[in-house]
C-alpha cells in the first residue's frame, strides 16, 4: 500500500510542475510582448534605417567614378567636329578636404542612430508598463470576483435562513424581500465582475500578442507589497538612465554637430579628378576614321566667397535647434521629476492604507459576526444584518483597491527609471 501511496504522490508532483511550467509570470509575459509586437518591429526597423543613413554620410570618403557614352548628329559639320559623332568618357573624382563637413556629418549620422536606440529602448519599456498594468488590472479584477462571490454565498444563506424564519412567523415577507433585493443585486454584480475580468484577461492578451486564459496566470508577483527605495535613488537613476532624456541630449549633440558641419561651408574644397575621354566621327565610338583620346589629371581647388547669406543663415538654423532642444531637455526633466514625486506620494500614502484597510476588514469581520448573533436573538433587524454584510463587502473591495494602487505605484515608479529588463535586440 505504501508503494502505491508513493507513486500517487510522485504522479501529483509531476502533474503539478507541468501545470506550473505552463503558468506565465510577469516577466515571461513582457519578453512575449517585447518579442513579437509589431510595434517593436517597427522601431528596430528604423533602427537599421538609421544605421543605413551611417553608411550613407560614409561616401564622402571614398571616390566617386562616372561613366557616360554621348552621339551626336548636327545639321553641318563645325571645324573642330564632325557632323556625326560620339564621345566615351569616364571620370573618377575624390575629395581631399571640404572644412571637416563629411567628418561632422558622419559623426551627427552616428548620434542619431544612438537616438533611435533610445527611442527603441523607450518603447520596450512602455510596452512592458503595458503589460503590468494589464496583469495587475486581471490580479485586481479576480480579487473584485472573489469579493463579490463571497459576498453572494452570503447573502444565499441569509436569504435561505430567512425562508426558515419567514416559515415558522419569526419574520415578515418585507423584510426577507429585502434580502431578496441584496441578493440580486449582488448576483448582478458577481455577473459584470466576471464579464470585466474576462474583458481584462482579453485585454492583456492582447498586449503580449497571443491568446490568454485565466489559468496561464501565477500571480506570484502580488504575493508581497512592492518595497522602493529612497527617492533620491530613482531621481539619480531616472536622470541618468531615462531614454527620452537621452533621446533629446542625443538630438541636441547631433545638432550641434550640424552646427560645425554647416561652418565647414567656410573653408576651401580641394578635389582631385581624374578622367578618360574617347571622341570618334561616327555615332558608334570606335566605328569612324577620326578619333581623338584624352586622359587628364587635375587638383581643383574651390572656395564659396559669397552665396546672398545661405550659409550664415543655416548655421544660425542649426544653433537655434540647439537651443529649441536645450529648452525641450529641461521641461522634460521638470516633467519627470514632478511625476516621480507624485508617484512617491501616492504610493506611501497606499502603503500606509493597506493596513487601514486590512483593519477595516477584521472589525468589518466582527461586527457581522456579532450582528448576526444579534439577529438570531431577534435584537438586530434585517436592515442591520445587511448592512453588516455590505460593510464587510466594502472593506474588502477598499484593501483590493488600495493593494492595486500600491503596485500600480510600484510599476510606473520602475518604468521611470527603466528597470524593467530589455528583450530587445537594441544596441
Amino acid at each position: 500500500m505504501k508503494k502505491y501511496n508513493s507513486i500517487f504522490s510522485i504522479l501529483l508532483l509531476l502533474l503539478f510542475s507541468a501545470t506550473h511550467a505552463l503558468a506565465l509570470g510577469l516577466a515571461e509575459m513582457q519578453e512575449n510582448a517585447t518579442r513579437n509586437r509589431e510595434i517593436i518591429k517597427r522601431y528596430q526597423t528604423s533602427l537599421e534605417k538609421s544605421g543605413q543613413e551611417v553608411e550613407r554620410v560614409k561616401s564622402g570618403y571614398y571616390p566617386t567614378l562616372h561613366l557616360g557614352y554621348q552621339a551626336n548628329n548636327l545639321d553641318e559639320a563645325a571645324r573642330f567636329e564632325h557632323r556625326q559623332n560620339s564621345s566615351v568618357y569616364a571620370t573618377a573624382s575624390m575629395n581631399i578636404f571640404a572644412g571637416f563637413k563629411d567628418r561632422y556629418s558622419i559623426e551627427s549620422a552616428r548620434i542619431l542612430q544612438e537616438v533611435d536606440s533610445y527611442r527603441l529602448r523607450g518603447i520596450e519599456q512602455d510596452i512592458q508598463l503595458n503589460v503590468a498594468l494589464r496583469y495587475l488590472s486581471v490580479y485586481e479584477r479576480r480579487a473584485n470576483l472573489t469579493v463579490a462571490r463571497d459576498g453572494l454565498k452570503t447573502l444565499q444563506r441569509l436569504y435561505k435562513d430567512g425562508q426558515r424564519r419567514l416559515q415558522v412567523g419569526l419574520i415578515g415577507t418585507n423584510e426577507l424581500l429585502k434580502i431578496k433585493v441584496d441578493l440580486d443585486n449582488a448576483d448582478i454584480t458577481m455577473k459584470k465582475g466576471q464579464a470585466e475580468l474576462d474583458k481584462s484577461i482579453q485585454l492583456l492578451g492582447r498586449e503580449i500578442n497571443r491568446p490568454l486564459t485565466l489559468e496561464e496566470l501565477r500571480f506570484e508577483e502580488f504575493a508581497l507589497l512592492p518595497e522602493l527605495e529612497p527617492q533620491e535613488v530613482y531621481k539619480e537613476k531616472m536622470l541618468a538612465q531615462r531614454s527620452e532624456l537621452l533621446a533629446l541630449t542625443g538630438l541636441a549633440r547631433s545638432a550641434s554637430v550640424l552646427v560645425k558641419a554647416e561652418q565647414g561651408s567656410y573653408y576651401p574644397r580641394l578635389d582631385l579628378v581624374g578622367s578618360y575621354s574617347r571622341y570618334d566621327d561616327d555615332f558608334i565610338n570606335g566605328n569612324g576614321e577620326n578619333s581623338d583620346e584624352e586622359l587628364r589629371a587635375q587638383m581643383v581647388l574651390s572656395m564659396n566667397i559669397f552665396d546672398g547669406f545661405a550659409r550664415e543663415s543655416s548655421i544660425a538654423k542649426a544653433r537655434l535647434t540647439v537651443r529649441e532642444l536645450q529648452y525641450d531637455i529641461q521641461e522634460l526633466q521638470n516633467t519627470l521629476l514632478t511625476e516621480l514625486a507624485n508617484l512617491f506620494i501616492d504610493y506611501r500614502v497606499s502603503m500606509a492604507n493597506v493596513e487601514v484597510a486590512k483593519e477595516d476588514i477584521r472589525h468589518a469581520e466582527e461586527n457581522l459576526r456579532i450582528t448576526q448573533l444579534k439577529y438570531k436573538q431577534g435584537l438586530q433587524r434585517e436592515s442591520d444584518l445587511l448592512d453588516a454584510v455590505t460593510n464587510l463587502s466594502r472593506a474588502r473591495y477598499n484593501e483590493v483597491a488600495v493593494i492595486r494602487t500600491v503596485f500600480e505605484n510600484a510599476f510606473r515608479t520602475t518604468r521611470m527609471v527603466e528597470a524593467f529588463q530589455y528583450h530587445s535586440d537594441s544596441p
